[in-house]
């Protein structure tokens, strides 16, 4: 896996911004490989949106803590652009956006200094993994859990089905 450096938008519409962000990764990585063979590139970007604008990564745990005040008893939406480009016989590029609802449930205090105190809501989008100890602060969700998760498979799968051959 390689991460290319890339200017990220932060401000915008928010399923705009993370198909914008996931094309320009994927491109990225598809310029950083060598030669002329075919090449597939996938480029992934998820964050969380509430009141129509992204949430992004906290920078310390203080803005983890605004972060999980503001989703807490609330419905926010994750969002995945997932973008597939490709180079050799048919290049083309090919990009969706994932969406799944997530419904946290209230959060008293001593549950929000616990998940601070555990470091698992760093470099997290919403400030939160629900693939760990995250998945307390939440009572429900609609959509794809893998997108929640930071890959959501199935638009992968509706995108480049190749990657997903059947068995023999």
């Amino acid at each position: 896996m390689v991460v290319p450096e890339v200017e990220e938008l932060e401000i915008g519409d928010p399923a705009t911004v993370v198909l914008e962000n996931a094309t320009r990764k994927a491109r990225a990585g598809l310029a950083m490989s060598t030669g002329t063979a075919p090449a597939l590139v996938l480029g992934v970007d998820t964050d969380v949106a509430i009141d129509g604008r992204l949430l992004g990564k906290p920078a310390d745990a203080a803005g983890a803590r605004r972060r999980l005040e503001a989703l807490a008893g609330r419905t926010h939406e994750v969002l995945s652009g997932v973008a597939v480009v490709e180079r050799g016989g048919s290049s083309r590029e090919r990009a969706a956006v994932a969406r799944t609802l997530v419904c946290f449930r209230e959060l008293d205090e001593s549950t929000v200094e616990l998940y601070l105190a555990s470091g698992e809501w760093r470099d997290r989008a919403g400030a939160y993994a629900i693939q760990g100890l995250g998945s307390v602060l939440v009572d429900s969700i609609r959509g794809d859990f893998s997108n929640v998760v930071g890959l959501p498979v199935r638009t992968l799968l509706a995108l480049a089905p190749e990657l997903f051959p059947p068995s023999s």
